[in-house]
């Protein structure tokens, strides 16, 4: 799993009259759709007098296809939550949720005016997001003497991991973290050090 960005803090307001309806977005950063869920309800309840709520998001990595999701909110089927999902993953970010408020003016705007308005407003809101970059890590288990400790943390660090902390017994229990990317490499350099002597253990999530 390659690196991602993501938003480094809640979005811009993009607000915009169209027709006399007045439609505000809000894009913000929600690790799981149970974030996602929570940043849509916290919306309707600040607006709650808006006619609609429509909303998008991709809740995790940006390929990951069981975290996607989105809704018209009483808009014609297709003309809201489809085209704001698509402005979304068009931008190769990922653990956004955009939610897109709509106060109605009393003119309709037809399909196409609303498929413009509310990817519109995404891609208006993307365009002030500030991103940062979220490398993927897996958690592991190793065991090791105290005499390799050292050797160790550095081969951690070497290879963009995380040390998480360490449990000295017997001998020493090191919980780290590594990107996906670096895990076969650290692997085989850690065989290599340890002459096949020491190795990953997956630790659970």
């Amino acid at each position: 799993m390659d690196a991602y960005d993501i938003p480094a803090e809640l979005v811009s307001i993009s607000e915009e009259i169209i027709k006399k309806s007045r439609f505000i977005t809000l894009l913000a950063h929600t690790d799981g759709v149970e974030a996602a869920r929570a940043f849509v309800q916290r919306i309707k309840s600040e607006h709650h007098a808006a006619r609609h709520h429509c909303w998008a998001w991709v809740a995790g990595a940006p390929n990951d296809s069981q975290q996607l999701g989105f809704s018209d909110d009483g808009e014609p089927s297709g003309t809201a939550g489809k085209p704001m999902l698509a402005q979304l993953m068009g931008n190769n970010v990922g653990e956004i949720t955009a939610v897109v408020v709509r106060y109605y003016g009393g003119i309709q705007l037809g399909t196409g005016g609303l498929v413009k308005a509310y990817g519109g407003g995404v891609q208006q809101g993307l365009k002030l997001l500030t991103r940062v970059q979220k490398v993927p890590m897996r958690p592991f288990r190793l065991c090791c003497d105290y005499s390799q400790l050292a050797d160790i943390e550095r081969m951690i660090k070497r290879f963009d991991g995380q040390l998480l902390d360490s449990e000295f017994l017997a001998e020493v229990a090191i919980n780290l973290a590594l990107p996906h990317a670096r895990v076969e490499g650290f692997a085989k350099n850690l065989s290599d050090f340890s002459r096949g002597t020491l190795q990953l253990i997956p630790a659970k999530q």
